[in-house]
């Protein structure tokens, strides 16, 4: 059966995190939001390896219970996920934040625009458009539909 790559938003803001989906919806009908650092770790950590599809991570910096730096650091210690594209997706436009993300090893840096349109045209030069692709799974679809939403 061929899945759609999963796209993981941890977003804690509702109308960023609404803004965002809208975007996300043209690009990929298999979409999680998650709205807790702790949470988005457990969820990311326990995926399969074997057999899923594979993940993309929007992440913001600014989450409650562990931060987007930490959950990044971790991501990337971890051999599970070292390799999982992570897009920084915040409204901070601090140098020193933007630095150790790249340090940390993030794939892009995106400063939160405030329009749909501003947001998708971001998100496709980021090259997220080009990572949705089409692949080989046998987990099948989620009978509730496509987007779940994690925590609160």
């Amino acid at each position: 059966m061929q899945s759609e790559l999963e796209i993981v938003l941890v977003e804690d803001d509702r109308d960023d995190a609404e803004l965002a989906l809208r975007v996300l919806r043209n690009l990929s009908n298999r979409i999680v939001h998650i709205q807790d650092g702790a949470e988005a770790l457990s969820y990311l950590l326990s995926r399969p390896s074997a057999g899923s599809p594979g993940c993309i991570v929007l992440l913001d910096l600014r989450l409650p219970n562990i931060d987007g730096l930490d959950l990044l650091r971790t991501l990337r210690t971890c051999e599970s996920t070292r390799t999982m594209p992570v897009i920084i997706l915040t409204a901070s436009r601090e140098e020193p934040e933007i630095l150790k993300s790249y340090e940390l090893g993030v794939n892009s840096f995106l400063i939160k625009p405030v329009r749909f349109e501003s947001l998708l045209k971001a998100l496709s030069q980021s090259g997220l458009k080009c990572m949705v692709v089409t692949h080989e799974s046998d987990r099948p679809a989620d009978p509730t539909g496509h987007e779940r939403i994690i925590g609160r």
